[in-house]
């Protein structure tokens, strides 16, 4: 009897969650009734035959049949959107054969979607699929959080690796907030290569080590792999010269052959040709991997060490006549063992990690973008605030600024400045009257974003908003949301650490640090920390001003008047602290 109770009751269950299912009523979304380019990790958006391809229309007369079929499959392409919606269901359409003999579906042709925390963490969404011709994938999430019903979050949907897309729409309910990223304006890692690099054998998606990379710089990574295709030609060098890329990596060693190929020579006629053209973009070099039976395989030993060879002879050989930006990956440093392989060649999902680690840790060195062990040196995008603005947002507007005419004097801060005024405008402003009259007839432009904290801003820093241009003066007011989460140690090392940053960006810059404003119950330990930060910054030979204390009564305690919640200053405040600052800015 307790079985057949258990039983009903499942079935009951069952049937009640498939008619919740059913219930949903979804709007759909198509990529291609966007009058914009959606599609991340592509580089001639406007040129594609598909939007689901990798290579512009008229790379299919210079480059061979092979790549050419290879750079319709989505390899590193992906969407990124905003939505609050419990249901996400995407259905979509390939055209080619839907696994491999050591590839499975949901690598080859499968989807994965991840989202952001408000804090700027990656998570991984869960979902039922059913993969084909015709294929769907169906997320359910599962958020009891109010702030995600109310306001959503970033997802990114990352597209088959192995199989052409042929069609595809994004679902959510009828109710829900849906809309779409823009593309990212930071500069691309642009990566070319093989099967490797490409996504082979990744179990889904999420797992190919361009899409780990991807998350883990939260720079776009463009995936120019082609399977066996890789082979360094200058017809594909020529296409990614055109690409203004952060750096590029060069993977092609397991398509070729030391036998028939000649890869020293190959190897100094891309670096050349990528260098003429771009000759401030640095460049990887990868050895080859090696095969996972090297050490019961002579000959494969063999191939492997002399390919490498050829290649570090090459690089020494391109050190010496001076080319600089140039850097090996070697063998040694990827770290896979044999237990990292599908087969002989090909990374499972732990060979792909330890791919992504291995160029993470290089690529961090290239691009001077360390990774601290303290919360405050770890860079971190957030969108704590997004009631108020969306913070992804406001970082591509100030790189569209930048381009569009670079700023002489900026201020990073968080909401403090944020709320003060100038541009970007946002809606909520609580000085907007001071920063016109003291700050616009300078040009300052407004780096503040709402809760940021020091980490955040490091992120900022790493993701372009001071490359391209030379500031006169960079004032920084931040650190106060760290406070309840840091200890004054902590703080002050974030701080060390990020002024560096600025100063390995922005060489010729005045670097302004402003102490801490009070705030109501604090002003005593805010006193303290700021001693600690004005002898911080005196060492690291950067000007100190306390903007604080015309903000405080006589008995040392907080002027209720002179601020909106005890830690935004109202138009009084903003306008005390604006006079004060304003002789630091004109000098």
């Amino acid at each position: 009897m307790r079985k057949i109770i258990v039983l009903l009751v499942t079935f009951i269950w069952a049937t009640n969650l498939m008619a919740q299912e059913e219930s949903v009523t979804l709007k759909w979304w198509n990529p291609e009734s966007s009058e914009v380019p959606v599609i991340s990790g592509q580089a001639w958006s406007e040129e594609l035959p598909s939007i689901y391809h990798r290579l512009p229309a008229r790379a299919e007369e210079n480059v061979r049949d092979a790549v050419w079929n290879l750079s319709k499959q989505a390899a590193g392409l992906s969407i990124r959107f905003w939505t609050n919606s419990e249901t996400i269901e995407v259905k979509y359409a390939v055209s080619g054969g839907v696994s491999f003999p050591h590839m499975p579906a949901t690598g080859k042709s499968g989807l994965d979607l991840y989202s952001k925390s408000y804090d700027g963490d990656w998570q991984r969404s869960w979902g039922k699929y059913s993969i084909g011709s015709e294929s769907n994938y169906k997320f359910v999430i599962d958020e009891d959080s109010q702030k995600y019903h109310q306001y959503g979050r970033e997802y990114q949907l990352f597209l088959p690796l192995y199989n052409e897309v042929t069609q595809l729409e994004i679902g959510v309910g009828e109710d829900a907030i849906f809309k779409i990223l823009p593309l990212k304006n930071e500069k691309p890692i642009v990566a070319y290569g093989t099967s490797i690099c490409q996504g082979a054998c990744a179990s889904r998606p999420g797992m190919a080590w361009t899409n780990i990379l991807e998350r883990k710089l939260e720079r776009p990574v463009l995936n120019l792999g082609f399977s066996g295709n890789g082979k360094m030609e200058p017809e594909i060098i020529d296409l990614l010269t055109e690409i203004d890329a952060k750096l590029y990596i060069l993977d092609c060693l397991p398509n070729l052959s030391p036998e028939n190929d000649d890869v020293y020579q190959l190897t100094l006629d891309a670096v050349h040709q990528l260098k003429e053209k771009r000759p401030n973009t640095p460049i990887i070099l990868t050895e080859h991997v090696g095969y996972a039976d090297a050490t019961t395989n002579m000959k494969n030993h063999v191939h492997v060490k002399s390919l490498n060879e050829q290649y570090e002879k090459a690089f020494l050989k391109l050190k010496s006549e001076g080319i600089s930006g140039i850097f090996l990956l070697e063998k040694e440093d990827l770290g896979l063992g044999y237990d990292s392989f599908v087969d002989i060649i090909h990374p499972n999902d732990l060979g792909m990690l330890e791919y992504a680690d291995a160029y993470e840790k290089l690529i961090r060195e290239v691009l001077n973008e360390p990774l601290g062990n303290l919360s405050t040196t770890i860079p971190m995008s957030q969108s704590r605030d997004i009631a108020v603005y969306n913070w992804v947002e406001r970082h591509q507007r100030i790189l569209e600024m930048n381009q569009e005419k670079a700023p002489e004097i900026l201020i990073f801060g968080n909401s403090i400045v944020n709320f003060w005024g100038g541009e970007p405008a946002i809606k909520n402003v609580n000085g907007p009257t001071s920063w016109k009259e003291l700050f616009e007839p300078l040009g300052v432009r407004n780096y503040g974003y709402g809760w940021d904290r020091i980490e955040n801003v490091l992120w900022r820093v790493y993701h372009d908003e001071l490359d391209g241009f030379e500031a006169k003066q960079i004032v920084l007011m931040i650190g106060t949301n760290n406070i309840h989460l840091n200890s004054h140690e902590e703080i002050l090392e974030g701080l060390e650490n990020l002024i560096q940053a600025i100063q390995d960006r922005q060489a010729k810059s005045e670097i302004l640090m402003v102490g801490l404003l009070p705030r109501r119950g604090m002003e005593a330990e805010i006193a303290s920390l700021n001693l600690k930060i004005s002898q911080m910054v005196y060492l690291a030979n950067v000007e100190y001003k306390d903007l604080g204390k015309g903000l405080l009564k006589v008995d040392g305690t907080l002027n209720e008047n002179l601020f909106s919640d005890g830690l935004h200053p109202n138009e009084e405040g903003y306008r005390i602290i604006g006079e004060e600052l304003l002789p630091e800015l004109k000098k």
